[in-house]
């Protein structure tokens, strides 16, 4: 899927145009905890307990963030023994969080300090 696509069948969109897929996909990066899980997932496969040191979440909450990754074709699971390995789905996700960590570096600390998005935004007003 291209953001800017000129398929003949067009992506369903936002009422700001923005393809409703991609806002799904950047919402389902956009958890803390599921990124961090996707980025554990990256270095390799990982069981729900690996996953649940790597964050340090409850393993119901981990399993709920699997599931919702799951549901969005991010990763996979596979049985192993008792346990159930998870990896990542598709290749392409690790091009596009090496590309975000580029972006990241590119902005330096823009992004951190966005009033709206920062980190301090949920603990600080914004100063204007």
């Amino acid at each position: 899927m291209t953001i800017s696509s000129t398929e003949a069948t067009p992506l369903a969109t936002t009422s700001c145009g923005a393809p409703s897929a991609a806002v799904a996909l950047f919402r389902s990066l956009g958890d803390p905890a599921r990124l961090a899980i996707l980025r554990r997932l990256a270095e390799g496969e990982a069981r729900v307990t690996d996953l649940v040191n790597c964050v340090g979440l409850a393993q119901s909450t981990v399993s709920a963030h699997l599931a919702c990754l799951r549901d969005c074709g991010l990763i996979t699971s596979r049985p192993q023994g008792r346990a159930t390995l998870h990896s990542l789905a598709r290749p392409e996700l690790l091009d596009l969080l090496a590309s975000a960590e580029q972006l990241l570096a590119a902005t330096g600390e823009a992004v951190d300090l966005c009033p709206t998005y920062g980190t301090h935004s949920e603990t600080e007003e914004p100063t204007r």
